[in-house]
């Protein structure tokens, strides 16, 4: 896209000319690592994306509050269409790895479920998945079976506080540096419950029953009821089908490049149908 790698190689942060790579394995937005002399950062570009609820000053505003809260990097340079942040060497996860960091990945969330809400200012979202289903569902006019499954998975939510999450805890949003890992990409953060950062990282990440019965002590220090673990169950089904869901919808209204929407809505549709409580 030369038209795109101009505009980014204009950029006022920029101290001297830079080199540009895509950076691939986004699902929405096109990026880029952008080296500036002995330095190195990743651009992010891309516009609101209405139908999934995504709008980018809410996005930048969790970005920073993650970077004070230490999850996330810093941000050096927004103007529309395109956030620069500091590229972070390290290993980005798959889901063996997410597998294998448990303990890790579970210390992490907790402090962003604590950590975040405090430092975050101006307009944020409120995300609940139950609310994205539904906006899904008649967006696409799909199979109206799924406003009930819904209704019926909503029901299982056991009350909990109010906390600030990613909602978008795909493997690749996590990278070890080897001394810590660092969380990114906030387009989806926002106010929610913890339920679903912890069903969203089980899901993504294809965790047995035995894996959750851990990710679920760990995060509630063994103090894990059964209301809580069925809503956990409820909400690992709501987390996989929003994800087919989000597919479909992106193959009507975006067309990024390299990216099969369809083999990506078929492949968490199977998730869900295996699933399904």
């Amino acid at each position: 896209m030369p038209a795109l790698e101009e505009r980014i190689a204009r950029l006022a942060c920029w101290r001297g000319p830079i080199t540009l790579e895509p950076l691939k394995g986004g699902l929405t937005n096109i990026s880029y690592v952008a080296t500036d002399g002995p330095e190195k950062f990743v651009v992010r570009c891309g516009d609101d994306i209405p139908v999934h609820h995504v709008f980018r000053d809410r996005e930048r505003a969790a970005s920073i509050a993650a970077f004070e809260a230490g999850l996330s990097p810093e941000i050096v340079h927004v103007e529309p269409g395109i956030m620069v942040l500091r590229f972070i060497e390290g290993r980005t996860f798959d889901e063996a790895g997410v597998r294998a960091n448990v303990a890790r990945l579970v210390a992490l969330l907790s402090t962003c479920h604590r950590e975040v809400g405090r430092h975050v200012r101006g307009p944020v979202n409120m995300f609940w998945v139950f609310h994205v289903i539904r906006d899904y569902v008649r967006l696409l006019d799909a199979d109206a079976k799924y406003l009930a499954v819904a209704d019926r998975l909503e029901l299982a939510q056991p009350a909990m506080p109010i906390v600030f999450g990613h909602h978008d805890l795909l493997p690749g949003n996590f990278i070890d540096d080897g001394r810590r890992i660092w969380l990114i990409d906030w387009e989806y953060g926002g106010f929610g419950t913890a339920m679903f950062d912890l069903a969203n990282l089980s899901s993504n990440a294809t965790f047995d029953e035995a894996q959750d019965r851990a990710l679920l002590d760990a995060y509630f220090e063994g103090k894990v009821t059964d209301e809580l673990r069925r809503g956990f169950v409820a909400m690992k089904a709501a987390s996989i089908l929003r994800e087919a869901l989000w597919a479909m919808v992106s193959d009507v209204h975006l067309k990024t490049p390299g990216v099969d929407y369809q083999a990506y809505a078929r492949e968490y549709l199977a998730r869900f149908e295996r699933l399904r409580p």
